[in-house]
């Protein structure tokens, strides 16, 4: 059974990550988020199948930026703990440096973009495109922006 992690930020890169949760019980998975009061409940269904990083706005850039080096600490060692063969990611900050190091390590990157976004490019969308091995646009629009990229629709 391949070994998937799925990784994003909370708020609604998160829901839209839930929504591949029929996929979860065809691989040997992971997921990891940012911890918050939305998704520190996923822990009592998900069990040890969850790893939390540090929630953090870009709003106190002080803060943030320990937070950032701190989550990209703990993310080589949830990487190490799991060694996944596919990383999937509907985004953001959080799964940057996950997407990278995996690619190091030889993984798939599947990168998922936003549905929030129809006619323009997200921080994290530029910084996964060159890396990824699959990348997944829900508006026929983006295809423009990303010419690589694969039409998937909407996952809601």
């Amino acid at each position: 059974m391949k070994k998937v992690m799925f990784i994003s930020s909370t708020g609604g890169h998160f829901n839209e990550l839930m929504q591949l949760k029929p996929l979860f019980d065809k691989y040997d998975y992971h997921i990891v988020t940012e911890k918050d009061k939305m998704t520190e409940s996923y822990k009592e269904e998900f069990k040890d199948k969850i790893s939390y990083l540090l929630y953090g706005t870009r709003s106190h850039l002080f803060k943030y930026f320990f937070q950032f080096i701190y989550n990209c600490i703990k993310t080589i060692f949830i990487y190490l703990k799991y060694k996944p063969e596919i990383i999937i990611t509907t985004g953001t900050h959080t799964a940057g440096p996950m997407c990278y190091l995996g690619k190091i390590f030889g993984s798939k990157i599947i990168y998922i973009e936003t549905f929030a976004n129809k006619n323009t490019k997200t921080a994290t969308g530029r910084l996964i495109y060159p890396i990824a091995d699959l990348f997944i646009v829900q508006w026929k629009e983006m295809l423009e922006i990303y010419p690589k990229a694969v039409l998937g629709g909407s996952i809601y």
